[in-house]
C-alpha cells in the first residue's frame, strides 16, 4: 500500500495532529480554524449528515452541552465530519452549531476519519483524549442521557454516573420526580393540584408536543383509553411533560388532553426526559402506586392492548401475551392485504417476529404480525382481520 507522506509527518507529531491530518478547520462562519486552537482538550468527533432526523435531533443537544461545558471552562471541543453530500446542505447545517468541521472539500480526511473509527451509523461522537487516544467510541448516547455531566467521557466517570442513576432509581418516588422545580404541583384545567393528591395512583407521564404528527394520532388514542379507565374509577392519572418549544404550543396542546399537565417551562421537562432517557416523542412512562417506574414502553402496550394493558405490570402483560397467543390460532396462517401485493404469513415473536411499525395504522407492534418475508411488509392481527378487501389465505 502506498504510504501517504501528509499523514505521516502529522502523525509524527502526536496529539489530535495525528488523527486530524489537515491543515486546519473551519468555523461556522466559514473562517479559518487552526489546530493550535483545539490542542489540549478533549476533543469529540461528531459525524452527522443533515439528511438525517437523529442529527437533526441530535445537534440541539450536543450543542446545549458543549455551551454549558465552555462556561464551565473544561477543556472541551467538537469537530464536525461531515455526512452530507453537498456543500449548500453542509454549510447550511454546519451554520446550526457553535463549533468547527472538517472542511467539506477535504473527502480524504472524512473518509480516513470514518475508516479509522468504522463509522458505521450516525449520530456518532467519538471522544479523543488530548494525546489522539480514544475516551469513548460514541458518546452521543451519553450525552443524550447525562449531558454535560457526561465529561470527560471516561470509564470511570460513566460508571459513577450509572451507579448515580442506580440509587435515584432505588429511591424513586412520585414526589421526587416531581420536585425539580420546586413547585410540587401540576396544572389540573383551571387549578393547581397538588402532587401529593397522585401518590398511591398508577400514573402516566406522557412526553408530547403539539406540532407532531405522531403525537396528534397517538393522543386521540391515549384520550379515549384514559376516559375509558377513569369510567371505570380505576386508579389511573396522566401528567403530560411538555415538550413544546413555544407556550403557544403547550397551550393548545393542553386544550386537547383531559388530563393533568407539568407547568410550561423547559428545565423540568428536560430534566424528566433525561432521566428516563426519552430519545422520541410520543413517548408514555408508566408509573406505579409504589412511585417506581412500571415501565418505559406505556405507548407500545397501549397500541398492542389498548385499556386492557392497565396497569401495564409485567404480571399483566404476559396475561394479555398468552391471551394473544391463545387468539393467534384463529387466525388464518396467511392472507392477501389491499395494501401489498404479496401473500403475507403470520409470524410470532419466536418465528421471526418484533418489533415494528404497523405499514396499516403506522403504529407499533411487537410479536404476532402478519409479515411478508421477501418484502419486510408487517401489520397487526387485528388490522389484517379488520382491513375491507382482505382474505383469508391457506389455514
Amino acid at each position: 500500500m502506498a504510504r501517504d507522506p501528509e499523514v505521516e509527518e502529522a502523525a509524527e507529531g502526536g496529539g489530535i495532529r495525528a488523527v486530524l491530518t489537515m491543515g486546519s478547520l473551519v468555523s461556522p462562519s466559514g473562517n479559518e480554524v487552526h489546530l493550535g486552537e483545539i490542542e489540549g482538550k478533549i476533543v469529540g468527533l461528531y459525524f452527522a449528515a443533515n439528511w438525517y432526523p437523529k442529527c437533526e435531533a441530535f445537534t440541539p443537544v450536543l450543542a446545549a452541552a458543549y455551551q454549558q461545558l465552555k462556561e464551565r471552562g473544561a477543556g472541551f471541543e467538537v469537530v464536525l465530519v461531515s455526512c452530507d453530500e453537498d456543500r449548500p446542505s453542509f454549510e447550511r447545517f454546519h451554520r446550526s452549531m457553535p463549533w468547527p468541521a472538517v472542511p467539506f472539500g477535504d473527502l480524504r480526511c472524512k473518509k480516513r476519519l470514518s475508516e479509522r473509527f468504522q463509522v458505521e451509523g450516525i449520530p456518532r461522537l467519538v471522544v479523543l483524549a488530548p494525546d489522539g487516544e480514544v475516551i469513548h467510541p460514541d458518546a452521543a448516547d451519553l450525552v443524550h442521557r447525562y449531558g454535560e455531566r457526561a465529561f470527560p467521557f471516561s470509564p470511570a466517570r460513566v460508571a459513577d454516573l450509572e451507579a448515580d442513576d442506580q440509587r435515584k432509581y432505588a429511591s424513586q418516588t412520585l414526589e421526587k420526580l416531581f420536585s425539580i422545580d420546586g413547585r410540587g404541583v401540576v396544572n389540573g384545567g383551571n387549578e393547581q393540584v397538588p402532587i401529593s393528591s397522585l401518590v398511591g395512583k398508577t400514573v402516566g407521564l406522557y412526553f408530547s408536543a403539539h406540532r407532531c404528527a405522531p403525537c396528534i394520532k397517538f393522543t386521540a388514542k391515549l384520550a379515549s383509553i384514559y376516559n375509558n379507565l377513569k369510567g371505570k374509577a380505576e386508579d389511573f392519572e396522566i401528567v403530560y411533560i411538555p415538550m413544546d418549544k413555544e407556550e403557544d404550543g403547550y397551550l393548545r396542546s393542553c386544550r386537547d388532553m383531559p388530563w393533568l399537565a407539568l407547568p410550561y417551562g423547559g428545565a423540568p421537562s428536560r430534566e424528566l426526559a433525561r432521566y428516563f432517557d426519552v430519545r422520541e416523542i410520543p413517548t408514555l412512562v408508566v408509573v406505579g402506586p409504589d412511585g417506581k417506574t412500571v415501565t418505559r414502553e406505556g405507548r407500545n402496550l397501549v397500541n398492542l392492548y389498548f385499556d386492557m394493558a392497565f396497569p401495564f405490570t409485567e404480571e399483566q402483560i404476559r396475561l394479555l401475551q398468552e391471551m394473544e397467543d391463545e387468539e393467534a390460532k384463529g387466525y388464518p396462517q396467511s392472507l392477501r392485504h389491499p395494501g401489498h401485493r404479496h401473500e403475507l404469513s403470520i409470524v410470532s415473536e419466536k418465528s421471526g417476529g418484533g418489533p415494528y411499525i404497523c405499514c396499516e395504522c403506522d403504529e407499533q407492534g411487537l410479536g404476532w404480525a402478519y409479515q411478508c418475508i421477501a418484502c419486510g411488509y408487517e401489520i397487526h392481527l387485528k388490522c389484517g382481520r379488520n382491513a375491507q378487501g382482505g382474505s383469508a389465505g391457506t389455514g
